[in-house]
């Protein structure tokens, strides 16, 4: 891993669409809070910028250096705050997150000027389609590729394809330069404590997940383990889903009632600096998507990662890929298939017993190799650099 080279300061347009479950744009704020922290100016263009009030409070309000986050309507609007978008400054960069398509309106505004005068952009920015994370092979082959535009306000323009990843011909993954750091002088008991959590030093098990229908069957494994266990659960599809299944019982099974080895605690709904303490508070984490997914990774405990499900089953190869990359031992590996109902059986097998020592030993191995990497800010920083 290199040391990142000093870049020079650019003006970056980041377009993001929150397609369902607020993961886009969870990625794409680290992304631009981390090129912010390198001293570069973030436009972050979102079409539903309602969790920020959670996920990074006054971000919306301006309240964070290097970063102004700007209303994407459909169409555009050319009166756009706070000046019109013909007015606003031409920016270096263009990044379109997970396949949108930034606004033609924007387009058309940053490569023409009014009548009579000299273009806005003398250099054409750097356009890139930042993609989906995968451990797929192709991901090596497309990454960098690029895509000359033949129509549209865009034309004559050339798009790069920028492919986050798991090995050193990928573009790597988002990583603060002191996460490591931050992570070694972490309190678990204080931010436990700061968070009404009463814990007693039993097992703590994070749940950030869908609707796993091997849910009801892991409850039961936690409720009938002689380990005690909290359970923290995370605000929205978690909580709703844990909930359902209790409701389900009718009360034969209850995790507070004293009968069994399992208590749960509800969460709020928490900031991605205090996510990332509960990943580093927990014993074992269940995630999803993809930004909770490369949190779990730099945590270096015992994850379950539940991907987003296509219709295509397209996600039971791109979860193959990884626990392939990530040398998944047999156990680890068929607790991932259970859970994402990819198993032979179609997720009604039995889930594994959960081995924290070995799928600990794994996660730390693979954290290690991804340490060795450079992370994906210094690697479009240097991407960019070179294609100006």
């Amino acid at each position: 891993m290199t040391a990142a080279p000093p870049s020079p300061a650019l003006l970056w347009d980041l377009f993001c669409q929150v397609i369902d479950n607020h993961g886009d744009l969870g990625v794409c704020w680290r992304l631009a809070s981390q090129l912010a922290a390198r001293g570069q100016q973030v436009r972050l263009w979102v079409d539903d910028a309602s969790a920020l009030a959670w996920m990074a409070p006054g971000a919306t309000g301006g309240h964070v250096h290097g970063i102004q986050v700007l209303p994407w309507t459909q169409p555009l609007s050319v009166a756009m705050p706070p000046e019109p978008l013909e007015r606003l400054p031409a920016s270096d960069v263009w990044i379109e997150a997970f396949g949108c398509e930034i606004a033609p309106e924007f387009i058309a505004s940053q490569r023409h000027s009014t009548p009579g005068k000299s273009p806005k952009n003398a250099k054409d920015p750097v356009w890139i389609n930042l993609e989906y994370l995968s451990a797929e092979p192709y991901v090596e082959r497309c990454h960098g590729l690029p895509s000359p535009l033949m129509r549209g306000p865009g034309q004559g323009l050339t798009r790069h394809f920028f492919y986050p990843g798991f090995t050193p011909r990928t573009g790597g993954l988002l990583r603060e330069s002191d996460l490591l750091a931050r992570r070694a002088t972490f309190d678990r008991a204080d931010w436990l404590a700061r968070q009404g959590i009463p814990w007693q030093g039993e097992r703590l098990v994070s749940l950030f997940c869908y609707e796993p229908a091997a849910l009801g069957a892991f409850l039961a494994q936690l409720q009938a383990d002689p380990r005690p266990t909290r359970l923290l659960v995370t605000h929205g599809r978690a909580a709703e889903t844990v909930e359902r299944w209790f409701a389900h019982q009718k009360g034969i099974i209850s995790a507070s009632n004293g009968r069994c080895s399992l208590s749960i605690s509800y969460l709020p709904a928490l900031t991605q600096i205090d996510y990332d303490h509960l990943l580093w508070s927990c014993d074992l984490n269940f995630v999803r998507g993809e930004d909770s997914f490369v949190r779990a990774l730099w945590a270096g405990q015992p994850f379950i990662w539940h991907i987003y499900p296509q219709d295509d089953s397209a996600h039971a190869a791109k979860l193959d890929a990884f626990l392939d990359w990530m040398q998944a031992p047999a156990s680890l590996r068929q607790f991932h298939q259970v859970w994402n109902a990819t198993d032979p059986v179609g997720g009604t097998g039995p889930l594994p017993a959960v081995d924290t020592p070995s799928w600990g030993a794994c996660a730390r191995a693979a954290r290690a190799r991804l340490l060795a990497q450079d992370d994906l800010v210094t690697q479009l920083l240097g991407f960019v650099t070179k294609k100006r």
